[in-house]
């Protein structure tokens, strides 16, 4: 049975540490690296409108290759995850959930009465999708099937063969669910790789979401979207949004919109970056014999510890060097598989907390794995 813990990912946002390889954030932009002070000024305080800002629209628009009308923006991404469980959810009513996932994923609809299919994908195969025990667990009673593609935590993508099937199959044996395919990840690259194309056109029946939180940097700005190309859901999620947030804050559109028409300038160091530290991320693993699943988008990725490791241990250990990694059990992982982001801190940071790290694995002398004396009140450097 697959077991999420969470509530305890509140601490990514409530706690802080030193050297945080919890977060799956890329360094955060800045406002004055995109507005001056008298263009905020100018900004009227009303209402925006349900569907969000059309310059905001057009720019996520072109890169997901739908029309501005088939764009909804959002309060970040995970409003449109509510919006669409609340759309399609209805109580009774199967999702089926690809795990490990983002939280929300599983905790909205589960909220709204809906039973849950979990299908586990596998550190030992890559996460690849298992379109066979997929197929088998979609029935006509699915309403929704959920996944992430690059997925969170792993940052792996499917393939357009393995969600071409996927579709494939959820025509065929589930023909009143909605696919959701969240994106977040997508703009989010290593150094010359190009963006892939967004799912947004494979089918009526798929729904994308994304935001500007995670390859973008600006995750204080709440601003995200989904895009439909069926025309009676896109109202449905309308009427949902101005039933609950109304519109989004013009301020974030603004400043959404601002990242965006300057997506290349603000992508392309991060993708430098993210591939600097991938490759320092992988010697480490290497050399300290940790298993890893190479990403392909996205700050995280997925180690498997040691079998022999304490790993309640392991976490005091980090938590007395000021260091964090997203434990397995948030995403619904084994607690040997943790997710590491190596996007957030800066280079030098990032190579002290792969060195607590490494210690952290390391079992006090005259013990096992278990030790606390002397090993948990070590002094952070």
């Amino acid at each position: 049975m697959t077991v999420f813990e969470p509530s305890a990912m509140t601490t990514l946002i409530d706690t802080t540490v030193r050297y945080d390889l919890a977060e799956s954030t890329c360094p955060p932009v800045r406002l004055n690296d995109l507005v001056a002070p008298e263009e905020l000024a100018a900004i009227p305080l009303g209402y925006g409108t349900v569907a969000g800002d059309l310059h905001l629209r057009e720019l996520i628009a072109t890169s997901t290759g739908v029309d501005a009308g088939q764009v909804l923006v959002t309060v970040g991404a995970i409003e449109a995850m509510f919006l669409l469980a609340q759309a399609v959810c209805e109580p009774g009513g199967r999702v089926l959930l690809l795990a490990p996932t983002f939280p929300p994923a599983l905790s909205v609809p589960a909220a709204l009465g809906a039973r849950l299919d979990v299908v586990k994908l596998s550190f030992d195969e890559g996460y690849r999708l298992p379109i066979e025990r997929v197929t088998a667990a979609l029935g006509p009673d699915t309403r929704l099937v959920s996944l992430a593609s690059p997925q969170n935590p792993s940052g792996v993508r499917f393939t357009d063969a393995e969600l071409g099937a996927l579709v494939e199959a959820v025509h065929d044996r589930a023909p009143n669910a909605v696919v959701l395919v969240d994106e977040t990840y997508r703009d989010s690259r290593y150094g010359r790789t190009p963006v892939l194309p967004s799912a947004a056109t494979l089918a009526p029946g798929v729904v994308t979401c994304s935001s500007v939180s995670k390859a973008h940097g600006a995750p204080g700005l709440r601003l995200g979207w989904l895009t439909t190309t069926d025309p009676a859901l896109l109202g449905r999620l309308r009427e949902a949004k101005f039933q609950t947030t109304i519109s989004c804050s013009r301020v974030d559109e603004f400043l959404a919109a601002r990242v965006l028409s300057r997506a290349a300038d603000i992508l392309a160091p991060r993708a430098e970056l993210l591939e600097r530290l991938l490759a320092e991320l992988t010697r480490w693993a290497e050399k300290q014999q940790v298993e890893i699943v190479t990403p392909d988008g996205g700050p995280m990725c997925c180690l498997r510890l040691p079998a022999d490791t304490d790993v309640a241990a392991f976490h005091r250990r980090l938590a007395a060097r000021e260091t964090r990694v997203a434990p397995g059990a948030w995403f619904g992982e084994e607690d040997h598989i943790v997710r590491v982001g190596f996007g957030h801190l800066n280079a030098a940071d990032f190579g002290t907390a792969l060195g607590h790290v490494a210690e952290a694995l390391t079992r006090p002398s005259g013990g096992s794995g278990g030790g606390i004396d002397r090993e948990d009140r070590h002094n952070p450097r």
